[in-house]
C-alpha cells in the first residue's frame, strides 16, 4: 500500500507565498515522477508542475516564474513553493507520484488534496 499525504495548504494573500509538501509512504521501492495538479469546482484538473527523479522539471504556463517544484528523494517528498500568489491560484492542489512498489509494477498514486485559498 502506497499513499501520498499533502500539507501546507491554507489561506494565502495575493502577492504572498505558500509552500505545499507531499510525502509518499508505504511499501515503496522507488518513486519516479512526482507532481502537483490543481482543480477548481466545475473545471478539469490541470497540471501545475512535475519533477522527475533526476530533478527535471516542467511547469504549466500559469506557474512559470512564480512556482518552484522540488523534491527530496531520500524522504520521498515533493514540494511546491508558490510565490506571488494570485486569486486565480485558489484551488484544491493534489499531489501525484509514479511509484514502483516493493510488490512490483508501476502505479500512479494521488493524494487527497489540500485546499489553497487566496485573499485579494
Amino acid at each position: 500500500q502506497v499513499q501520498l499525504v499533502e500539507s501546507g495548504g491554507g489561506l494565502g494573500q495575493a502577492g504572498g507565498s505558500l509552500r505545499l509538501s507531499c510525502v509518499a509512504s508505504g511499501s515503496i521501492f522507488s518513486v519516479n515522477a512526482m507532481g502537483w495538479y490543481r482543480q477548481t469546482p466545475g473545471k478539469q484538473r490541470e497540471l501545475v508542475a512535475t519533477i522527475t527523479s533526476t530533478h527535471t522539471t516542467n511547469y504549466a504556463d500559469s506557474a512559470k516564474g512564480r512556482f518552484t517544484i522540488s523534491r527530496d528523494n531520500a524522504k520521498n517528498t515533493v514540494y511546491l513553493q508558490m510565490n506571488r500568489l494570485k486569486p486565480e491560484d485558489a484551488a484544491v492542489y493534489s499531489c501525484y507520484a509514479s511509484v514502483w512498489p516493493t510488490s512490483g509494477g508501476i502505479m500512479d498514486v494521488w493524494g487527497k488534496g489540500t485546499l489553497v485559498t487566496v485573499s485579494s
